[in-house]
């Protein structure tokens, strides 16, 4: 009878630990070690302009046993906008482009994740100055590390698309050159979680009222 009581416990204690670790967890990014980048063609192509938005967040659900259960939700501030040159870069602020006073905020929401080939897809919502559209972010989760020390666990996430700016009012060309500035931006995101403190079990559902 002990022998049965042992074994019991022990199975008991596996899938408390099993359920423990299936269980999704938030993640938030650790903004100093990632970027938010985008690559813009000029001239026809001749060259490319690259910048980056400094002040964001992103949360990230991940479910180790389910990615359809993983979740993300991002906030981009469009006034951080960075190319390097600050002329340049209160023009982009300005109603010519992302008409930061009237849309501060760039943002994505996904509703779902899906595993494609060796990699995965978040569809959602992106809004950019002001207009919502349906968009599918393709994303590679570069790893899981794990801190032997107190158990918690660091994402790295990178994901790459492209999206057409007139798509979303920014139309933009310079009258002397149409041509200068081309339509297709290049998204690029290095994403890293915070090692420490940055995660917490997913909030649960709230049941559905009768």
């Amino acid at each position: 009878m002990k022998k049965i009581s042992l074994l019991a416990a022990v199975a008991v204690a596996l899938l408390a630990a099993a359920t423990v670790f299936a269980a999704p967890l938030t993640y938030q990014i650790d903004t100093a070690h990632s970027n938010v980048g985008f690559a813009v063609p000029i001239l026809g192509g001749l060259s490319t302009v690259r910048g980056k938005f400094t002040d964001f967040t992103v949360q990230i659900v991940h479910d180790d046993a389910d990615m359809s259960k993983s979740s993300v939700k991002a906030v981009i501030k469009a006034a951080s906008i960075d190319t390097g040159i600050e002329r340049r870069d209160a023009h982009l602020r300005n109603p010519d482009f992302f008409e930061v006073e009237k849309f501060p905020e760039i943002t994505f929401e996904s509703k779902r994740v899906v595993k494609k080939g060796s990699g995965f897809v978040a569809h959602g919502t992106f809004t950019m100055h002001g207009v919502a559209k349906e968009i599918e972010l393709p994303f590679t989760l570069n790893g899981v590390r794990k801190n032997p020390a107190n158990g918690s666990k660091t994402l790295g996430v990178t994901s790459r698309l492209t999206l057409n700016r007139k798509d979303f009012g920014i139309n933009y060309s310079r009258p002397d050159a149409p041509d200068f500035l081309g339509d297709m931006i290049e998204i690029e995101l290095n994403l890293v979680t915070r090692p420490a403190g940055g995660q917490q079990p997913a909030p649960s559902p709230t049941p559905a009222r009768p």
